[in-house]
């Protein structure tokens, strides 16, 4: 038998536009959600209490409470906004690491939390490792 060697890759990114939304608060953007959204360069964050949707829409510098969109490093496909506050406001409880498709309403990405979003990495607790 041959062995081949595996070579450790990230997974091909989906085309689909999707949100991260890791423990510590960060929320992620693919390319394709950060296209969608129209290349920003601060985005504003709402919430629907009722139907727990976080949804982000594209606003400029000048207002107040935009949050800034960072490119997660040079030759990234992501890009990260603080959202720690945002979701410690809502009381919005990530147990995991989690990726949901979006959707758009409007002008805004919407992410539907009721949806129990793709979990993703390894967690140390349960026996992942580096």
């Amino acid at each position: 038998m041959a062995f081949e060697v595996f070579k450790r890759q990230r997974a091909p990114s989906s085309t689909d536009p999707t949100v991260t939304i890791q423990k510590t608060g960060r929320l992620s953007l693919n390319q394709a959600a950060f296209a969608q959204l129209g290349h920003p360069k601060f985005v504003e964050l709402l919430y629907d209490r009722d139907q727990r949707l976080i949804g982000l829409r594209k606003v400029t510098k000048s207002v107040h409470h935009g949050y800034p969109v960072r490119r997660v490093s040079v030759n990234a496909s992501s890009w990260v906004v603080s959202g720690k506050a945002f979701l410690d406001f809502y009381d919005i409880t990530i147990d995991a690491t989690r990726r949901w498709i979006t959707q758009t309403q409007g002008q805004a990405l919407v992410v539907d939390l009721k949806q129990p979003g793709e979990k993703v990495g390894r967690d140390r607790a349960e026996g992942g490792w580096d």
